[in-house]
């Protein structure tokens, strides 16, 4: 196996990685804290990610349009945890996820209405290779996501474990009852939280656009493997969170890449070249059914 091969593939699971991080973040926080199962977080990660689009269009400048497009995802947010997730938090999870699965489709459909149902272009600024040590070129543009990922995890991490804001955040996921005896604004603090979890959203959909296409529906996959990692992670765990995410990153880019050229080796090429990536599939799932024999509630717990 070539060792460029075994560096590119190392580096794209990185990135991807950190991407399903931004992703798992905001629901991880959302689940611990609410206990709130939001099938609706991918709507927020396609929705931030047409609005990247239109507003890198508007002001011609793919970094000037995202924080613009953090913001307006980000009230979008706050306005539906107010408008509609307030009133399901005392409700069973049943009713969270048909209720969730509605605001899918009506999100799909407010997006068809005001972008079309054709896929939207978004192209970064940064398009060029670079030449790694060694003399492995690589795209530019995949180490601007992973540098990005890299500073937002950090952030991430000083905001949880060294602010207020953070205190209460993991208060709430420890022991929501007991942070609401001791007078937190619970309230407040739901919408905070899941305003910053629509961004980080957000995020992710603008800085996967240009390698993705930004389409109706784009939430709906990459919302199920944001579930795989806060189930590996552990449930209201940031921590738990990035090491899952890096994990099942690694582990689906590595399968993708190297299951293929392995089946190579006993099947015929258009059997290897099918087989692969259906088995790559496989493995996320296997990974976590394996963490979750050994360690039932993810590999860090918020609660317990």
């Amino acid at each position: 196996m070539p060792a460029t091969l075994l560096l590119e593939q190392s580096l794209n699971g990185l990135q991807f990685g950190l991407m399903l991080f931004l992703l798992a973040a905001g629901l991880t926080l959302v689940f611990g804290i609410m206990d709130m199962i939001n099938l609706a977080h991918g709507s927020l990660y396609m929705i931030g990610a047409y609005f990247m689009a239109s507003f890198a269009q508007a002001t011609g400048s793919f970094w000037l349009g995202l924080p613009l497009a953090l913001i307006a995802t980000a009230i979008v947010g706050a306005l539906l945890e107010i408008s509609l997730l307030r009133r399901l938090y005392g409700r069973d999870h049943l009713t969270q996820v048909l209720a969730t699965f509605a605001v899918i489709l009506i999100a799909n459909e407010l997006v068809r209405i005001v972008w079309g149902s054709q896929p939207v272009l978004l192209n970064a600024e940064l398009s060029g290779p670079v030449t790694l040590p060694g003399g492995m070129p690589y795209a530019s543009y995949r180490l601007a996501i992973i540098a990005v990922g890299a500073v937002v995890a950090v952030l991430l991490y000083l905001l949880v474990t060294k602010t207020r804001v953070g205190m209460l955040v993991r208060a709430g996921a420890s022991n929501r009852e007991m942070a609401v005896a001791m007078g937190v604004n619970i309230r407040r603090l739901f919408t905070v939280v899941f305003a910053l979890g629509a961004a980080l959203c957000a995020l992710a959909g603008a800085m996967l656009g240009p390698i993705f296409a930004v389409q109706v529906g784009m939430g709906e996959n990459i919302l199920i493997l944001a579930f795989v990692v806060i189930v590996i992670g552990g449930i209201g765990s940031v921590r738990g969170a990035l090491v899952g995410a890096l994990l099942v990153g690694i582990v689906d880019t590595s399968g993708r890449a190297f299951l293929p050229l392995f089946f190579s080796l006993f099947l015929p090429p258009q059997f290897a070249s099918a087989a692969g990536p259906a088995v790559a599939s496989i493995l996320i799932y296997l990974l976590m059914a394996v963490v979750l024999y050994f360690r039932p509630q993810g590999l860090f717990p918020a609660r317990g």
